[in-house]
């Protein structure tokens, strides 16, 4: 299998915010890569830099140095045609409040090319899977925060993505909730032949 995605000495740091400060560095030269069909877990605790290098694989924070390569391509060079079959999920992500679940699925979707028959047929059966069917029509705003995880997590796998990058993504669910994603992601990525990055700072979860 050949690799989709290598990462190289990729690292970030922050300026200090005053002058008694010194600077922070929040990823210091980790270098991995994610085979085809590979599920690839990143393990740390709450500060370890794992969100901020999913940020920097979406390209939504530049890194101080290092390289990012999807499919052998630079991504700051081939943004937008790689990231056509690139999808995250976050807990840290916020969607649009005001939006109903179903307009912020679709207004994703619209991103990955998708057709409005593909969609429907999508989001129902992810809506439905992770419980939140009947919540479709209700804002963002009215839901709670162990919903709004499920819906990011729908929202990823409805493009049926090539790599999908998922941050912490049980962080806010219930033991059986989080059980049961996790068997989702291993159905998908067996389904469809995904290449998955699972962030988390539970050691028996990776």
């Amino acid at each position: 299998m050949k690799n989709v995605l290598i990462v190289d000495q990729l690292k970030k740091v922050y300026p200090p915010a005053s002058r008694k400060e010194s600077e922070f560095c929040a990823v210091d030269n980790i270098s991995f890569s994610l085979k085809e069909g590979e599920i690839v877990g990143l393990l740390g605790p709450n500060g370890a830099g794992k969100s901020t290098t999913i940020q920097m694989l979406i390209d939504t924070l530049e890194p101080t140095s290092g390289s990012i390569k999807f499919f052998g391509k630079e991504l700051r060079a081939n943004r937008s045609e790689v990231l056509q079959h690139v999808t995250f999920a976050s807990t840290y992500i916020k969607m649009p409040w005001r939006l109903t679940v179903m307009e912020n699925l679709w207004i994703y979707a619209l991103l990955y090319s998708l057709s409005r028959e593909q969609f429907t047929k999508r989001a129902e059966k992810f809506l439905q899977f992770f419980g939140v069917w009947d919540q479709r029509n209700k804002s963002i705003g009215m839901l709670s925060a162990g919903q709004i995880t499920r819906i990011m997590l729908a929202k990823a796998f409805i493009p049926h993505p090539k790599i999908v990058l998922l941050d912490e993504p049980t962080a806010s669910l219930d033991p059986d909730m989080a059980h049961q994603v996790r068997d989702f992601v291993k159905t998908q990525q067996a389904e469809f032949g995904m290449s998955i990055i699972y962030t988390s700072h539970n050691m028996d979860e990776v």
